[in-house]
Order: structure tokens, then sequence, then C-alpha cells
């Protein structure tokens, strides 16, 4: 991407300078010196003096074309700096601004691995796993020929993944504390949500367990064989066994 808005500065340069014919340094030339300044910047590194750089070409030169982008640029430097949160709401705020730029699919997809790059782990909140997991979804469905489907497809799959890892996570610790219809309707909702979860035999047992909590065995017994049946290797196909002898 880097290469890419390179390529557009340098575009946008020629065309400012194109149109100065005068000795006397106009507002278009200053754009111009600002944006080979914040370019230097952020090729050494300096993330805070290149955005710095872009920001006062934004808030001081009015013309579409720069104005747009210095966004995308601040954008991306919030990117590669690792500052996904600020990088995006940079994004966010570009595709609110201009829908219909060409570079939509690219600050889609940036948009999503700002989102993803913020995910934590199970045992914590997931609002950015949902966020990245709708936008990821959002570019497959409106961009199915961009080259970065693929990879988008991909960690749309793992912020699934991690969703459900959560509601394990939380029907787990309502089972431990014996509050069975919590840990039940969270476990449940793996099957609804995530049919295709990776780790569905750890889903089924412990919702099995639930059930048995809750007093229905017969639920029960269906999860628990269903268990047996399709993961014959599972680390808890032996216990979901035992539990069906004893309750049988």
């Amino acid at each position: 991407m880097i290469g890419f808005l390179k390529f557009c500065t340098v575009l946008l340069v020629i065309v400012l300078t194109a149109a100065c014919s005068s000795s006397r340094p106009t507002p278009e030339q200053d754009a111009v010196k600002s944006f080979e300044s914040a370019e230097r910047l952020l090729e050494r590194g300096l993330w805070e003096e290149a955005i710095s750089a872009w920001e006062q070409v934004r808030d001081t030169y009015y013309t579409p074309e720069l104005s747009m982008l210095a966004e995308l640029k601040i954008a991306d430097t919030y990117f590669l700096s690792e500052r996904y949160a600020e990088a995006a709401i940079s994004y966010n705020e570009f595709l609110r601004r201009y829908p219909n730029d060409f570079r939509t699919p690219t600050v889609l997809f940036r948009l999503g691995q700002s989102y993803y790059r913020q995910i934590l782990s199970r045992d914590r909140d997931q609002t950015n796993t949902r966020m990245a997991l709708s936008t990821f979804e959002e570019f497959v469905r409106k961009y199915p020929d961009n080259p970065n489907v693929d990879q988008a497809a991909q960690l749309a799959l793992r912020a699934r993944t991690r969703l459900a890892d959560h509601e394990v996570y939380v029907g787990r610790f309502y089972l431990q504390r014996k509050q069975y219809q919590p840990a039940i309707s969270r476990l449940e909702n793996i099957l609804r949500e995530f049919p295709d979860y990776y780790f569905r035999d750890e889903a089924f047992f412990f919702l099995g367990r639930a059930y048995i909590g809750a007093g229905k065995t017969d639920q029960a017994q269906q999860i628990l064989e269903r268990l047996v049946e399709e993961f014959p290797t599972s680390t808890y196909h032996d216990r979901a066994r035992k539990i069906l002898s004893r309750e049988g």
C-alpha cells in the first residue's frame, strides 16, 4: 500500500507543479514541499512527525485532492506505526467522506486489519473481533474479485473462531458456578451462530454437562452421543463415553 500511496503522491506533485508557473511559491508548491517532507519522515519511521506534516497539509490547503490524500496518508501512518485504534477511526472517516473513491476496497481491507490486530484473548471483550468480522464479510461480499479477498475470508474465519472461543469460555464460566441455564444459552449459541466451529467437540462436551446439571438428560445424551460419533479422536471422547455410561 505504501508504494501505491507514493505513486498517488508523485502524481499529485506533478499535477500541482505543472499548475504553478510563477517563481513566487504558491500554496500548491508549499503543499508539494509538505508532502515531500512527510514522505521523508515516513521513510525514516518518524511517525508522529509525518502525521503532523500531513495534518498541516489537510488543514491548510483546501483542495479536494490534497485533503483526500492527506487523510489517507494519516490513516496509513497510524496503521504502520501500529496505532490500530487511531487507524480504524481514520479509515472509517475516509470511507464516510469518500465512499466512491477508487481506493475504497484497499481502505476497507485495511480497516478490517486495523480491527483484527486489536483482537483480545478469548476471556476478554470481543468488540474488535465483531468489527473485524463484519468488515471482512462486507469486503468479501462487495469485492469478490479483489486480490485480497482470500486473505479477508481467512481472517474472517479466524474472527468467527475467536468469537466462538469466547462463547465457550463464558459457557464454562457459568458451568463452573453451577449456573446451568446461562451456560446452556451460551453453548447452544455456538451451534446456532458458528456451526462450522473447529472445536465443536469442546462445546458439545460442556453443553452436555450443563444439560445434566439442569436435569435435561435427554438433551445431554443427544449432544454427547454426537460428540462421540463426530469426534472419535477428541480429548473429550472418552470422558463423554463415561458420562453416557453413567447416565445411561
